[in-house]
């Protein structure tokens, strides 16, 4: 009995860390603190939720490390101002592209499966443990006419809950989008020439030139995904919207 209460105790401190850091990522994320707004200290974290000040000091840990706080001595913890960045690339959702080429769209999910994390695996999600997660396989279409290749690997330790989503309903970048509050992202854009495989889910000739776009995901919590998305070269385009960076 002694154990079980144990684990329960541990499940209880667990659950409370995430619920205080969603708490606070979520009012950092919709705008409801802006930045420079003062996260109240840890004595009243604690106070409030009910926790040691040991959890209440290791969730403001967590979203200093994340980029999403700024803790100064003596003075506190506040929310960060927005890091300038020479080049800003959105994160769209496929269907999303699709329609505002004013096409008609669908998808359909060609495979999708739990696994443990392989080395390749690992390094693509910049994690460290085999932990587990779902590889998930897409194909989207623009007016019936292949339109981009989805490979994408989903984080399990950060999304937990994507183990019981249907993705043959949803598309995961959609799911991804609409859950997961990202507050960081990495994007890597190369050409290829297509293999055999992937010019046959294109339906494009083998050789053919491939854009690819790869791109993985943050949050508070650590890594959420990668995906790597393949268009024919004809059917897509990366745009970039630039701003100064301040004197």
């Amino acid at each position: 009995m002694t154990g079980e209460k144990d684990i329960k105790a541990m499940r209880t401190v667990g659950t409370l860390h995430q619920k205080i850091l969603g708490d606070i990522e979520n009012n950092i994320v919709s705008g409801e603190w802006p930045p420079g707004y003062r996260i109240p200290f840890e004595v009243e974290l604690a106070k409030h939720y009910n926790v040691s000040r040991m959890t209440a000091n290791k969730v403001l840990t967590q979203l200093a490390n994340a980029g999403l706080i700024e803790r100064r001595k003596k003075s506190g913890s506040f929310v960060a101002q927005p890091r300038n960045q020479a080049a800003i690339l959105e994160i769209y959702d496929i269907e999303d592209e699709v329609r505002a080429l004013n096409k008609d769209y669908h998808f359909r999910m060609e495979e999708c499966r739990e696994r443990k994390t392989v080395a390749t695996d690992r390094l693509r999600l910049s994690v460290a443990g085999k932990e587990k997660s779902i590889y998930v396989v897409c194909l989207h279409f623009a007016d019936g006419k292949p339109f981009c290749l989805e490979e994408r690997l989903i984080n399990l330790k950060t999304v937990p809950q994507a183990k019981d989503m249907d993705f043959s309903t949803v598309s995961p970048g959609k799911w991804l989008i609409a859950q997961i509050p990202w507050t960081a992202a990495e994007h890597r854009i190369s050409a290829q020439l297509a293999d055999e495989q992937l010019a046959r889910r294109l339906e494009i000739p083998p050789q053919s030139a491939c854009l690819v776009v790869e791109r993985k995901t943050w949050d508070v919590s650590g890594p959420v995904t990668s995906v790597r998305f393949s268009y024919p070269s004809d059917s897509h385009a990366i745009t970039a919207r630039f701003a100064p960076a301040s004197s």
